[in-house]
């Protein structure tokens, strides 16, 4: 994969996107981003599987599942470029695979704050995952109050001539983290309007609210085990 800039016309200086209209040019181009692409979701899917299968493994050897939910998407072309100015950095495909940890992300919902450490142990027992990078937001949470535990984790992709290191971002929350995080992402993000210091407060209130329930709700199911 060499390298070549993504086709957004309005992130590309005039004198590049003038050449984008040789349709030979463009095509190539819009090839070359649709095979990253795919190797990325492969990677995806992989992690998926692997996913399933420890879930289904912990569902056989214990009473319940660790995780609830598994969600995943890709990034678009436009939060790609827009990621690698706000970085400073070159808006091509090379630039992209360096440097982006998050064009591939998974996200695995748990039922407890256990759970998740339980998961994130699994993945990094597989031989294929290597572990690139985590961040603990349960344990240090964001100033507005977010959790999630954030790992890098890097994972071969075989095509049938090559092979490629992908690295994937998976995050893992609680039912609650989930919740809170999807709503103080449309309030933050999808509201032209700046959100007043009142509402980062009353967020960040909500968010320890919902810490608080976490917790209780993991020491009432410890008790209910018990009782088995």
């Amino acid at each position: 994969m060499t390298s070549a800039d993504i086709l957004t016309e309005n992130t590309l200086p005039a004198s590049l996107t003038d050449s984008l209209s040789i349709p030979g040019d463009f095509y190539k181009m819009a090839f070359q981003f649709q095979q990253i692409m795919m190797v990325y979701e492969s990677a995806i899917k992989q992690i998926e599987t692997k996913l399933d299968i420890l879930n289904k493994e912990s569902s056989v050897n214990r009473t319940r599942n660790p995780i609830s939910t598994v969600k995943s998407r890709i990034k678009s072309p436009e939060s790609i470029a827009k990621k690698l100015e706000k970085k400073g950095l070159p808006v091509n495909f090379d630039s992209m695979m360096k440097n982006l940890n998050d064009i591939a992300g998974v996200r695995v919902i748990c039922p407890y704050i256990s759970d998740i450490y339980s998961v994130r142990d699994m993945l990094l027992k597989q031989p294929d995952l290597t572990l690139i990078k985590q961040n603990d937001y349960i344990e240090n949470p964001k100033e507005s109050g977010y959790r999630s535990l954030h790992l890098v984790m890097e994972i071969p992709v075989y095509l049938s001539k090559t092979e490629h290191n992908v690295r994937v971002e998976i995050q893992l929350r609680t039912i609650a983290m989930d919740f809170w995080a999807s709503l103080e992402h449309q309030l933050r993000y999808k509201n032209i309007a700046k959100v007043p210091d009142s509402v980062r407060r009353e967020l960040f209130r909500v968010a320890e609210t919902i810490a608080m329930t976490d917790r209780e709700m993991e020491e009432i199911a410890i008790e209910l085990q018990a009782l088995d």
